[in-house]
């Protein structure tokens, strides 16, 4: 009969491993096997602009109950100092903040919305960080529509919806797509992070897609009408529709290129291809609204959005293992192809035709005509970044489709998770051997941990609760008589 062990573990080790046993003695023969991998395209498909990460993806590890014991401990046994007091709160306050990364965001936004709520009125400078500015009187204007110039007053906007859309990231993450991505069975850290990740962003472009289209169907661009981008330009105004999308798209793009080039997380394999795609994207953002190319900047918007849902749910369902990805991955070449390359390069041929010969074409300071040789080789420079690095993404989606259709295997080698789920099991690894402990001396000390709460959830014991324990026994030795 086998042996079986008195206190049997509450929960399966930490990390994506499946541990063998041969029995009683299979201590000193244990090995590690990584669970099989199940996906239809294999581990992630990495390629386009949706991989950026986020706060709430970030690898913060929890101090154990061991660890804040022992702090709390030698913080009592202190004398009383008002600077000491602070500096505790601080460190509660950024030991949460760091669990709920939703909080401070959630903090600022309070603060502006008090301070409107004293005088909400367009006299409240606060006003023109939520609402738009610079209207214009309906006298100037044609229609019955609301229309918008430019201004200064349209920075202070597109600050405070990147906090906002900072907000709505962290807690759509943290509150309900982490416990979904454990609900589907992702054990490991980095493959609940990337599923965050995609499922945000195919929830957000599923929103803005469709969106851009109902404002481009309000214009007389639709359906990618290129000679309706150069008509009637300069276009120094704008409906209400128009400009909101427009800035809530800017404050998008800088919110992500924020947290790309803070370096909160390593790089990963396409960082450069990802800063590079967000310089191109800022450039052609800020350039086209400053100098009247927002009709333009409409069709690039939409076309990249269309396609970057169609990617992050591929990505999703790649994630989750269901049967429908190899299907779905098809649909979404289909839609990449047609969206960021056809669509993409009719307005990129555009250039060379209806730029320079519908409408003005001229430098004018004063008439804020920017329709001219200059604007027309800085955008022709940058929509062609864009699209090589399109190109360069296709090229990868096309490698992971034929090894697919080919080998039934279709892993991107290009892929994070694997390397990273690696790094998780060395750092675990380290954080024995730091303490002094090899493989058979830690497994004796995770058989004998406590069961009186002072243990992991897991049954076993971490090195930082070893750590904290020899701290703590040095620190009773020093006080005996």
């Amino acid at each position: 009969m086998p042996a079986t062990e008195a206190f049997p573990l509450l929960a399966s080790p930490r990390g994506d491993y499946l541990t063998k046993s041969a029995g009683p003695k299979s201590n000193d023969n244990q090995r590690t096997a990584r669970r099989r991998k199940s996906s239809g395209l294999g581990g992630e498909i990495r390629a386009g602009d949706t991989g950026v990460p986020a706060l709430a993806t970030l690898d913060v590890r929890q101090s154990s109950p061991a660890t804040l014991r022992a702090e709390r401990e030698r913080y009592e046994n202190k004398p009383f100092s008002k600077k000491r007091k602070a500096r505790s709160l601080f460190r509660q306050w950024r030991r949460y903040a760091l669990k709920n990364t939703w909080v401070s965001p959630l903090v600022v936004l309070l603060i502006f919305l008090g301070l409107y709520a004293i005088n909400p009125t367009p006299l409240n400078p606060i006003h023109h960080f939520i609402f738009l500015s610079h209207e214009i009187p309906t006298e100037f204007v044609s229609g019955t529509e609301t229309h918008y110039g430019k201004g200064r007053w349209d920075f202070a906007f597109v600050a405070f919806y990147t906090i906002v859309l900072s907000f709505t990231r962290e807690f759509i993450m943290q509150t309900f797509l982490r416990p979904f991505s454990k609900y589907s069975g992702m054990r490991t850290r980095a493959k609940q992070s990337r599923f965050m990740e995609q499922m945000y962003t195919a929830l957000y472009f599923g929103v803005t897609g469709p969106w851009g289209l109902y404002v481009m169907s309000r214009t007389s661009m639709w359906y990618f009408n290129t000679r309706a981008m150069y008509e009637g330009f300069p276009h120094k105004t704008s409906e209400g529709f128009f400009k909101f999308y427009y800035l809530f798209q800017a404050s998008y793009w800088l919110q992500q290129a924020i947290v790309l080039l803070l370096g909160l997380e390593k790089p990963r394999k396409d960082y450069k291809e990802l800063v590079w795609h967000h310089v191109v994207s800022l450039s052609l953002i800020g350039l086209s609204y400053r100098f009247h190319f927002t009709h333009m900047g409409l069709g690039v918007f939409i076309t990249h959005d269309i396609s970057d849902f169609f990617l992050a749910t591929s990505k999703t369902l790649n994630y989750i293992d269901s049967p429908m990805v190899g299907p779905y991955f098809a649909i979404f070449i289909g839609a990449w192809v047609y969206f960021r390359h056809y669509l993409n390069l009719i307005i990129l041929y555009s250039e060379f035709y209806e730029f320079k010969t519908v409408g003005p074409y001229e430098l004018d300071w004063e008439t804020e005509q920017y329709k001219c040789d200059i604007s027309h080789w800085i955008s022709t420079f940058l929509l062609s970044c864009l699209q090589g690095l399109n190109l360069f993404w296709l090229y990868h989606i096309i490698r992971i489709a034929y090894r697919f259709a080919v080998t039934k295997v279709g892993k991107d080698d290009r892929s994070d998770i694997d390397s990273e789920e690696e790094e998780e099991r060395r750092a675990e690894e380290i954080r024995l051997s730091k303490v002094g402990l090899d493989k058979g001396a830690s497994e004796k000390v995770m058989a004998n941990v406590d069961v009186n709460g002072h243990g992991n959830g897991n049954g076993k014991t971490t090195a930082v609760d070893l750590t904290t324990n020899d701290i703590t026994n040095r620190k009773e030795h020093r006080t005996e008589p």
